[in-house]
């Protein structure tokens, strides 16, 4: 018999974490068995899934990460970066060894402590789960080694009015395979602003740009440009649910994989 693998949701009460648990119920070889919230939440106690709007489950929401980790086999992470931090560094006496995330948001402190926890468990982070999107940065990867500094790079994106991060992570995600085609660092070459009357765009800059508003599930253009011409490489996502699919997908992957870091392009084979 095929074995169901138990998946925690780490989150479980944000907009990813519902659409997970949908796709969980849609995915024969896996099944939702913990999820994790905030010790605040007025609705720890209660089914999971009837929370989030489906039949019972069986899958009370917790707070309790320890006893969630003893549950599992992967956990799903969309909660902020400290709850990430604090799950990898609890996986390493737990049941559960893998930990996929596409939390946001981190500080340059934060990522290298989530990079430093993740050494002794299998770790599987990305700024976006979407298939597409995954694609769009082996594309821009590709266009930016190929084509010379000539070409302006500027990354624009836009989501809804209650994304607090920004730029986003997949815009991050975005500019670092920018940075990996030209062979730069981003840290050294990103400009997050543009305001006031600062002096003129320099060559090898990478630009950010975020808008807020609405219910924008996600939309992000990468533009290269000289004075002749433009080539834009856009993606618009139309329903979370394929961020949910993907993450679901990845979780999956990465259930009997090796201790190490890994993304969604390792999923993808690209």
């Amino acid at each position: 018999m095929t074995q169901i693998i138990d998946i925690g949701v780490l989150g479980a009460e944000g907009r990813m974490g519902a659409a997970i648990i949908q796709a969980l119920r849609a995915e024969p070889k896996a099944q939702l068995s913990v999820a994790l919230t905030s010790p605040a939440s007025r609705n720890l106690g209660q089914d999971m899934a009837e929370i989030a709007g489906l039949s019972n489950s069986g899958v009370l929401l917790s707070s309790d990460i320890g006893t969630g980790l003893e549950n599992c086999d992967v956990m799903i992470d969309f909660s902020s970066p400290k709850a990430a931090i604090d799950a990898a560094l609890n996986m390493h006496r737990a049941r559960c060894g893998s930990l996929v995330t596409g939390t946001t948001g981190y500080t340059s402190t934060e990522e290298k402590a989530l990079l430093a926890a993740g050494e002794s468990i299998t770790l599987l982070k990305s700024g976006n789960f979407s298939m597409g999107v995954n694609m769009l940065e082996a594309l821009v990867e590709l266009a930016t080694e190929k084509l010379n500094q000539d070409w302006d790079i500027e990354i624009s994106e836009m989501h809804h009015r209650h994304k607090i991060d920004a730029p986003s992570g997949t815009a991050l995600m975005l500019g670092e395979a920018a940075a990996r085609g030209r062979r730069v660092a981003l840290s050294e070459q990103q400009v997050l602003s543009r305001e006031g009357r600062g002096a003129a765009r320099q060559s090898g800059q990478i630009g950010f740009s975020a808008l807020r508003g609405g219910g924008v599930i996600g939309q992000h253009n990468v533009h290269l440009a000289t004075e002749l011409e433009m080539i834009t490489l856009s993606h618009e996502a139309f329903d979370r649910s394929v961020f949910a699919s993907g993450a679901v997908a990845a979780a999956i992957w990465a259930h009997d994989k090796p201790k190490g870091l890994f993304s969604m392009r390792d999923v993808l084979g690209i």
